[in-house]
């Protein structure tokens, strides 16, 4: 059974930091491009960040040079470092394989706030 569990969400001020991490199973991690999407409230779920099986990235314009995604392929773990953090950034943040029609996990709360 494939599964997502992502932690590391919070409460941040803006310019803060923090670091999401993804553990995923239930099928070959490393054959996989993942990425982590977001949802914030009364808006539809975006894709913020890809990283493909070799390890090439890509980002969505609104987190460019800001947040960089990363996967440990031992761990079968992807990551989120998010930098200078705005409240536009607030959303729960899932991550997934690429691409894929199938069930999401539970998402993590990132509110970012004064």
């Amino acid at each position: 059974q494939v599964q997502f569990v992502e932690s590391g969400g919070g409460l941040v001020q803006p310019g803060g930091s923090l670091r999401l991490s993804c553990a995923a199973s239930g099928f070959t991690f490393t054959a996989y491009n993942m990425a982590w999407y977001r949802q914030a409230p009364g808006k539809e779920r975006e894709l913020v960040a890809r990283i493909s099986a070799s390890r090439n990235t890509d980002y969505a314009d609104s987190v460019k040079d800001r947040f960089t995604i990363s996967r440990d392929n031992a761990k079968n773990t992807v990551y989120l470092q998010m930098n200078s953090l705005k409240p536009e950034d607030t959303a729960v943040y899932y991550c997934k394989i690429y691409a894929w029609a199938g069930s999401w996990g539970q998402g993590t709360q990132v509110t970012v706030s004064s």
